[in-house]
């Protein structure tokens, strides 16, 4: 399989950790120190799942070697869903007239870009696609309860496109070498560890010492196992691209994979945790930086629990 080209879109407003000082106590410096985020974005009030996920598409049509309508499948991923009938996948289909694709969403919590890929894999192995858009998108702070001060300075909306083919299309196509993905409910807190209640107080994580414990040792272990398969080792690395869920999170995965901080793909500072869109987010972001040969592992880890490792050449 082949990357033909990625985007993603941001929201324009900026929550800075000042805001939750009146909210719920949190300071500046306390969430710097838990989670080493200092500012989120918050989509608009014109703006949710769907409107974010068509902004990503929009954002990479301009360097899409083909026209949009010859994609046969739309795969999109969320667990903030605007509709869950409409999902962002058929707003997708349905702004860009695409006749007769397959078109369907997921949910893996924040794993589910990957678990997206491989999907699109098996429809590729079976013949029954063979050209494809992933497109992420969490609206956080529609379920954000600002009052909450273990969780409520960790999120931020955007959302990403990531346009894959069958075969290759152009020069510029990344290939996907190798793609696994793991499901771990059976392991610690599992669906308890985060949980997304609308009615019941939104996005809540009650017990991040275990997400924090299990997010390091899965993140660590799919990324070593994706190279080791391929016969590489770290030192071939040139980017990790962590889901962007805790700094300190990020730091020990490098720390335990003793791969240097320096070529770690880091938004989360600025953009807060974006959920499923947050690894493709900076994938999106050195998409067109990355040279020839370069390689580049991807790497996730969502409540529930689930893992997943990509591994992708330039």
């Amino acid at each position: 399989m082949f990357i033909n080209t990625a985007s993603h879109y941001i929201p324009e407003e900026i929550i800075p950790n000042s805001y939750f000082l009146d909210k719920n106590g949190m300071d500046d410096e306390s969430i710097i120190r838990k989670s080493g985020i200092k500012n989120r974005r918050r989509a608009a009030a014109n703006e949710n799942t769907n409107t974010l996920a068509v902004s990503a598409v929009e954002a990479g049509i301009t360097n899409l070697p083909y026209d949009i309508t010859e994609v046969d499948l739309i795969v999109g991923a969320t667990y903030t869903p605007y509709d869950t009938v409409g999902t962002l996948a058929h707003v997708v289909q349905q702004k860009y007239e695409i006749d007769k694709a397959i078109v369907f969403s997921i949910s893996s919590a924040c794993s589910s870009f990957l678990n997206a890929v491989e999907i699109v894999e098996g429809y590729f192995a079976l013949g029954k696609a063979t050209k494809a858009i992933i497109v992420n998108a969490e609206h956080n702070w529609a379920y954000n309860n600002e009052d909450d001060p273990i969780a409520a300075h960790l999120w931020g909306d955007g959302a990403s496109a990531i346009f894959i083919s069958k075969e290759r299309i152009s020069e510029n196509d990344h290939e996907i070498l190798d793609i696994s993905t793991e499901g771990h409910a059976h392991i610690g807190r599992g669906p308890g560890g985060v949980c997304l209640k609308p009615t019941d107080g939104g996005i809540i994580m009650p017990d991040g010492r275990d997400v924090f414990y299990n997010a390091i040792t899965y993140m660590s272990e799919k990324t070593d196992s994706v190279l080791k398969r391929n016969n590489f080792g770290v030192e071939n690395l040139d980017y990790l691209i962590p889901h962007q869920a805790n700094i300190r999170i990020i730091n020990k995965v490098a720390e335990t994979l003793s791969f240097p901080i320096e070529k770690v793909v880091i938004n989360m500072v600025e953009l807060g945790n974006t959920g499923a869109a947050s690894s493709a987010i900076g994938y999106s972001q050195i998409f067109h930086s990355m040279k020839k040969d370069e390689l580049a592992v991807i790497t996730v880890f969502g409540g529930g629990y689930s893992s997943g490792a990509m591994l992708v050449k330039a």
